[in-house]
């Protein structure tokens, strides 16, 4: 399985707090009654900084995981990573 590189994955959670905390922020402008696009326009900001996130993660895993099943010469295996990196390109909602 492999998991990330140390750089990629402290770069990960680095982010991932910095989404975390707006999270928490778009829970405060709900409870407040700030104004709809206010929250909308954040969501948006939140959903983006996600993406970069799962960029990031897909670009490791392609670097390494699919990498090193194609360096493996392991046909089964090399199927399996296609077959995981198509599901979830055709899962996202870009």
């Amino acid at each position: 399985m492999g998991g990330m590189r140390k750089d990629i994955k402290a770069s990960c959670q680095k982010r991932l707090s910095r989404i975390e905390g707006q999270v928490r922020g778009l829970a405060r402008m709900v409870d407040e009654d700030r104004y709809c696009i206010d929250i909308v326009t954040q969501i948006a900001a939140v959903r983006a900084a996600l993406r970069r996130v799962e960029e990031e993660v897909l670009r490791d895993h392609v670097a390494h995981c699919v990498e090193g099943a194609i360096a493996s010469g392991n046909k089964a295996d090399q199927r399996q990573k296609i077959s995981e990196l198509m599901a979830v390109i055709g899962r996202s909602d870009r």
